[in-house]
């Protein structure tokens, strides 16, 4: 992540609420799938995967040491996950809650 941006706040903040929109745009699993690989890196991709296959391992109740060892994915990204599952803004229960039901 970039430390400082020449861009100030509020034109910061529009270009976040319109990839907020552009991805509120996308109809099919399809459309999402080539938007990402567009806008992300393979990395950066991989990243997104990792960290949303630990909010389903950690809701079937595995250890962090258990998804580290399945997964590869450090400690600490399972924690930051499980914190923000647990007290977070509310995305992963808002996306669970949908894809569950």
């Amino acid at each position: 992540m970039k430390d400082k941006s020449n861009l100030d706040t509020r034109t910061l903040e529009k270009a976040e609420e319109e990839l907020f929109k552009a991805f509120a745009s996308l109809n099919t699993v399809d459309e999402c799938s080539v938007f990402l690989r567009d806008l992300c890196t393979p990395a950066e991709l991989q990243a997104l995967v990792d960290r949303w296959t630990v909010v389903g391992l950690l809701r079937d109740g595995m250890t962090y040491r258990e998804i580290h060892d399945k997964t590869g994915v450090s400690v600490t990204t399972i924690g930051r996950v499980a914190r923000f599952l647990a007290d977070g803004f509310g995305g992963y229960r808002a996306v669970i809650e949908r894809l569950t039901h």
